[in-house]
């Protein structure tokens, strides 16, 4: 049996990652715009550049940040 442990901890099962479509929809409506997106961990602020089913990435001063869909509390445009 194929155990896998990520950070001490056995997982089991399969991960399941539900798509919100109007919410994938809405970002693809704002790539290339500078964003603040606030996640469960804290606020992430760049450049929206790539958006897919389950993770966005933002680039702030040439490094990115990928961010799950599933972690963002609300997202707004950077005045």
């Amino acid at each position: 049996m194929d155990h896998d442990f990520r950070n001490g901890y056995q997982l089991k099962g399969e991960v399941v990652s539900s798509v919100d479509p109007y919410v994938v929809q809405t970002l693809q409506s704002v790539v290339g715009k500078r964003l603040v997106v606030d996640t469960v961990r804290g606020a992430v602020r760049g450049t929206l550049k790539d958006v897919k089913p389950d993770h966005i990435v933002i680039e702030e001063k040439n490094t990115p940040f990928f961010v799950r869909i599933q972690q963002i509390v609300w997202i707004m445009p950077e005045l």
